[in-house]
């Protein structure tokens, strides 16, 4: 079977099989991440990203391969989490314009989109590193051009374009020294590959995934919520008042002590509220209910997993609002404040202290669940600035922030922190009476000036940075560089700080204390570096967030 030209439907096809070919390996693909720490995350960023772009696929009723592309590549913007994500919607993005104009695509079309697609990757990356999912993609493109040329018959085509990436991956640990080091290959190349992959299988009719329209959970809370009950209730009629949504994540430990029931789980839930809806598989579940509680709701989820995304509203709030605006249709709108801070957060004792400090929205968010570029973006809007200043407190959510900036409305500056610490250090330099960019820099300055510890678990064993870490172990890490291991926590961390403090410079530790850990072992760490370090004065906080057992700032 040859095939000479392709329209939009097929390229549809060949995008949904690609996202479902991604989501197959998600998993697969976070396991390769460097790192031994548990937010391996790449393959769960990029099919977020991917599914996004191709749920946005889903609405393209034209048979016109530029106006699927197109629509391809706004889903992927508007989805993309994590650089992963970011830098596959650039992809993207560059293969889409070259295809706006096209009708039907031939070999030399998709060259041209490939080719695109790298040189729109690249100025988006502030410092390409080769080795990564940008060197898959260009020595794919490249390998297209001859190819192109070669081939009429775009099957053929894409098998040349898909072995090529499966050569550049093989490659990426020569370029790439870490990936040598820990023995992968560059894990956001591989999904790239998985997602030619799948293109590829679609032209030749192997191995067709279900794209028959399902309803989505996401769907289902959004009929709910757009029934307009309001129109027919009074406020004090609502019998649950918060609109509850959350994640978790499933933990071995806590499975063994209670294992996972849909059915069971369902039905505890079902005793807090109505408006139900539990979706899961084999690594999460995600909860939509209303409910009066909803921290019993949260609990119900922690039997199972860490909470990973979290989300409540106040529907009486919601419905006094909603009932007012229709009564007050001529109200004037809020005026705009002059400056706005968003912010990313992980746990609510660190939201509480952002919003100490002054940060108007705190989105949650971080190492598991990156917020994507459509949530940056709606917080710009929540903000309702005239200059809003964004804060992505993690090196993965940088891009995302840069994207939404891009394409806001209003006046975006964004401060690059890499770490809580180092947002928490950079609101201290916020002064409202500065224009944008003074602020901009004095952040900047302020927040290079406080050292960031973490102390986590790993997931896998591995040798870096002249380490062997076991799995199970704790993970000391100083200014991203994992500098001590023990299988004890508190071990580890005395460990991290020893090497962390500086008793010569440093006059002040902030403690950010994570979920689960015993208050007794807070009081051994506080006492032991009183001692140790006698003129350092302590602060401690419960910060509540998840996968980091601690997160100290020194400065």
């Amino acid at each position: 079977m040859t095939l000479q030209t392709i329209d939009g439907q097929k390229l549809a096809e060949m995008i949904l099989q690609g996202a479902h070919h991604l989501t197959k390996n998600s998993q697969m693909i976070d396991a390769l991440n460097v790192f031994p720490v548990p937010d391996g995350d790449t393959g769960t960023n990029m099919n977020l990203s991917m599914t996004s772009g191709a749920e946005e696929v889903k609405t393209v009723s034209e048979n016109h391969a530029g106006t699927v592309a197109q629509a391809f590549s706004k889903g992927l913007l508007m989805g993309a989490r994590g650089n992963s994500g970011v830098i596959l919607s650039q992809i993207f993005r560059g293969f889409g314009k070259a295809m706006e104009d096209k009708g039907t695509l031939t070999t030399k079309d998709l060259s041209e989109g490939f080719q695109g697609g790298v040189t729109t990757a690249y100025k988006a990356v502030m410092k390409p590193v080769e080795g990564t999912i940008l060197t898959v993609a260009k020595d794919a493109a490249e390998a297209s051009v001859e190819l192109a040329e070669q081939n009429e018959d775009i099957i053929a085509f894409m098998e040349g374009v898909v072995a090529a990436a499966k050569e550049s991956l093989k490659r990426t640990p020569e370029l790439l020294p870490v990936l040598k080091e820990v023995g992968v290959v560059d894990s956001g190349g591989q999904g790239l590959l998985t997602i030619y992959e799948g293109f590829l299988a679609n032209l030749k009719g192997e191995e067709l995934p279900d794209i028959d329209e399902t309803v989505s959970m996401d769907d289902m809370v959004n009929a709910e919520h757009h029934k307009l009950a309001q129109d027919f209730m009074n406020t004090e009629d609502i019998e649950f008042g918060y609109c509850t949504e959350f994640m978790v994540k499933f933990e071995d430990d806590k499975l063994q002590e209670n294992p996972y029931s849909d059915e069971r789980f369902r039905e505890e839930l079902s005793q807090l509220g109505d408006s139900l809806l539990v979706v899961s598989d084999e690594e999460l579940v995600k909860v939509h209910v209303h409910a009066e509680k909803p921290g019993e709701a949260f609990n119900l989820g922690q039997q199972y997993g860490s909470l990973i995304k979290m989300k409540v509203e106040n529907m009486r709030e919601q419905h006094t609002s909603i009932v007012g605006q229709k009564k007050d249709v001529k109200k004037k709108p809020e005026a705009k404040a002059e400056y706005g801070i968003v912010t990313v957060s992980m746990g609510d004792g660190i939201k509480k202290l952002f919003e100490s400090l002054g940060a108007n929205v705190v989105i949650q968010g971080g190492q598991t669940m990156n917020p994507s570029t459509q949530d940056l973006s709606e917080a710009i809007k929540e903000a309702h600035a005239n200059k809003v200043i964004i804060l992505p407190n993690n090196k993965n959510i940088i891009m995302a922030a840069d994207q939404a900036a891009e394409i806001a409305e209003v006046e975006v500056s964004v401060v690059k922190t890499k770490t809580i610490p180092q947002g928490m250090s950079a609101m201290l330099g916020f002064n409202p009476e500065a224009d944008l960019e003074t602020n901009t820099n004095e952040m900047t300055s302020l927040m290079q000036e406080v050292k960031t510890g973490q102390i986590t678990y790993a997931v896998r064993d591995t040798q870096i940075e002249g380490l062997t870490i076991e799995k199970g172990h704790y993970m000391g890490i100083a200014n991203g560089k994992i500098s001590a291991t023990d299988k004890d926590q508190l071990s580890a961390a005395k460990a991290l700080l020893n090497q962390l403090i500086d008793e010569d410079e440093d006059e002040i530790i902030t403690i950010l204390v994570g979920e689960d850990v015993e208050e007794k072992e807070v009081a051994e760490l506080e006492a032991y570096i009183e001692e140790t370090f006698e003129d350092l004065e302590v602060e401690v906080h419960q910060g509540g967030q998840p996968i980091y057992s601690y997160i100290f700032s020194v400065e």
